[in-house]
């Protein structure tokens, strides 16, 4: 199971069922450990852990050395596997929608001749485009994104600004999930609305925002 990220649509369930697989694996490890696995803090963990334990999905006893250990009640399985279907199943109508909305995106660049494209945002939505890329006819030069961890993102080099891009490019396409809109309007500010794009499912207002004039 994936690390979870603040902000993340399904953030609850999805934290329970990586706290229920994490607890199955070994429900000995201390909550730091769990913590750490998950990538979420120490008094989520513990708050969601005596939430499951309420529920009666987990069961608690006392371990060695002051410690305690967890373990999945038959009622705590059968949730686990009523999650992880869920998860399959929004993740697969995920995945669909997002490759259909890539290569909308990508024709109209093809149509619009902006044929070498850098996607804004390092995310789940920018695996799929580089994906949809592949036989969209259009070429990804590169990704920006000012908060990656890494300089390179499945084969593509990482920028951090418009202003460190070495690559010529035509136009950008948004596939920041967490700050799609502030992207957007960045992006446009740089190089206007011509040479912008984005998925439809962010659900982005493309229009100019109302500056006042009369």
């Amino acid at each position: 199971m994936a690390r979870i990220l603040p902000g993340e649509q399904g953030d609850d369930d999805r934290i329970v069922l990586s706290l229920l697989n994490s607890v199955e694996s070994d429900g000995a490890r201390s909550q730091r450990h769990i913590a750490a696995e998950l990538g979420i803090a120490l008094g989520l963990v513990n708050a969601y852990l005596k939430r499951c334990v309420k529920k009666g999905l987990v069961k608690v006893s006392e371990a060695p050395a002051r410690r305690y250990a967890y373990y999945l009640t038959p009622h705590g399985f059968t949730e686990k596997s009523r999650l992880t279907v869920e998860y399959l199943s929004s993740s697969f109508s995920f995945f669909r929608r997002a490759k259909a909305d890539c290569a909308e995106v990508f024709d109209l660049a093809k149509a619009r001749k902006l044929n070498r494209l850098v996607l804004v945002g390092r995310s789940d939505l920018a695996e799929v485009a580089l994906l949809s890329a592949v036989d969209s006819g259009v070429s990804i030069v590169a990704v920006l994104d000012a908060n990656s961890p890494s300089s390179v993102y499945i084969g593509r080099p990482v920028v951090s600004s418009y202003d460190a891009m070495r690559e010529a490019f035509d136009a950008v396409v948004i596939t920041d999930w967490l700050t799609a809109q502030r992207s957007f309007d960045e992006a446009v500010d740089v190089l206007g609305p011509e040479r912008v794009l984005a998925p439809r499912l962010l659900g982005l207002n493309v229009l100019p925002p109302d500056r006042g004039d009369p």
